[in-house]
């Protein structure tokens, strides 16, 4: 399937083409912010709800489904096929790597918002479990593609002590306020996680999560300031009290 040509959610044939970053149905009419790319793969040991939430139902066209074998060929596929703007269905949090890098190709500079109850941060050599999908923000720091300093992460309240020792050496904003100034352009990365359970159906819940009107809120002001280049939504499980949720805050984006 090309990025340029998607399957219309409305008319589920290949009739939705890319017009700049945004779609166009050519059957229906229907016009679409952003294309998605479906990546239903999780990176640790149990996560097939995640890897199957990947096939969510939501209201945009189809550019791409990534089921690569190999984490590696993943992010290499990912960041081929990326469209301009896209709207990322994970899957784990290692959906973003592949999204990040394609974007870094097409800019010089942007900024990350990382909405998640974990850090994402750890390396293989400080992991407790071992699984990639608690290290992706770091692999994409390290990989070059964001600067520390352009990354804010929000609703963080689970983190390990290696993590927060690398938040504060390198710089990671943990508040909006204040960060981003010097920044045009943003992805935003959502783990359903950081999220209040009671709004969503996280794959880990954890507690105190962030309110869904206080993210739809957040991100709201976030697109009126910066280009939003696109979005991803990870870490949910197969239910249908998530696609409501997630449309909304693709909307609240501008996508």
């Amino acid at each position: 399937m090309s990025r340029l040509r998607a399957k219309c959610p409305d008319c589920k044939t290949l009739t939705a083409v890319a017009v700049g970053p945004d779609y166009e149905c050519h059957s229906c009419g229907r016009e679409f912010g952003a294309g998605l790319v479906r990546v239903p793969r999780a990176w640790g040991k149990g996560g097939e709800a995640m890897a199957e939430a990947a096939f969510t139902e939501l209201p945009y066209p189809e550019a791409s489904v990534v089921a690569e074998d190999t984490l590696a060929g993943q992010v290499l596929v990912l960041a081929s096929e990326l469209p301009e703007r896209p709207l990322v269905l994970g899957g784990c949090c290692c959906s973003h790597v592949g999204a990040v890098e394609g974007l870094a190709t097409r800019h010089d500079r942007f900024a990350i918002v990382w909405v998640d109850a974990h850090g994402d941060l750890n390396t293989p050599e400080s992991s407790p479990s071992g699984n990639e999908w608690g290290m992706p923000l770091r692999m994409i720091i390290d990989s070059g593609a964001v600067d520390p300093c352009d990354v804010v992460l929000l609703g963080a309240r689970s983190l390990d002590p290696p993590e927060r020792e690398f938040i504060e050496e390198a710089g990671i904003h943990m508040a909006l306020a204040g960060a981003l100034n010097d920044v045009d352009c943003v992805y935003v990365a959502v783990d359903f996680d950081g999220l209040d359970e009671t709004d969503v159906a996280p794959f880990m819940p954890e507690p105190g999560g962030i309110r869904l009107a206080e993210a739809l809120a957040t991100l709201s002001r976030l697109a009126a300031e910066k280009t939003v280049l696109g979005a991803g939504f990870t870490g949910l499980v197969p239910d249908r009290r998530n696609v409501e949720p997630a449309t909304r805050l693709a909307a609240s984006l501008g996508l």
